[in-house]
């Protein structure tokens, strides 16, 4: 099997990126940003260390992470299984990414960018549940924030139950917030057509 060695030869592969692929990445939440990941109970957090790298689901019955300001995230450590194969990594090297999703929508947002551990009193306070509280927090300094296009989760057919869809941002919203004078309405009218003529 012959493989990919270099970036131009995988470059020379794909072509040039689609123009709004690059232009719908944000460096903070926007409004539209900010309802969606207040909208979502459920996320995949991405580490990296010296043993490795961890992806780790993490879910909750309100939103999953609070939102601290426009580029700080709090996401809870609930009680698991202590391997804390995440955590270990967090606490060696910061860096994160974090995949954001809702029942019901194709969409999936994402973020990159550090992280540090904190025990502190008054921050696991700030998720007290029935007089119980997490042992960490989470503290995600965001990077950047986007959106990944449709396709993957339309392939899988990943929701067969509940639909939240309609209480989160479109991606036309999301897209309209990060560009200046796009069209929100004309993209959200072609989009879901577009990706289905181009799954595969």
């Amino acid at each position: 099997m012959q493989t990919i060695q270099s970036l131009d030869a995988l470059e020379a592969l794909y072509g040039e990126p689609a123009p709004a692929s690059l232009s719908k990445v944000c460096r903070a939440l926007t409004p539209a940003y900010r309802r969606w990941i207040e909208g979502s109970r459920f996320l995949i957090l991405s580490t990296v260390g010296p043993d490795g790298t961890d992806g780790s689901p993490r879910g909750d019955d309100e939103p999953v992470v609070e939102i601290l300001n426009d580029t700080t995230l709090l996401l809870p450590d609930w009680r698991g299984n202590n391997r804390m194969d995440s955590l270990r990594n967090i606490v060696t090297d910061g860096r994160v990414s974090l995949m954001f999703m809702v029942p019901g929508s194709n969409e999936v947002v994402r973020v990159n960018g550090q992280a540090v551990l904190t025990a502190d009193a008054d921050v696991t306070a700030r998720f007290e549940r029935k007089g119980k509280t997490p042992k960490t927090v989470v503290v995600i300094t965001l990077e950047e924030i986007y959106f990944q296009c449709a396709k993957a989760l339309m392939r899988s057919r990943l929701w067969r139950g509940e639909d939240l869809s309609k209480t989160v941002p479109s991606a036309g919203a999301l897209l309209g917030d990060a560009s200046a004078g796009f069209d929100a309405n004309a993209f959200n009218k072609t989009y879901i057509k577009r990706a289905e003529e181009t799954m595969w």
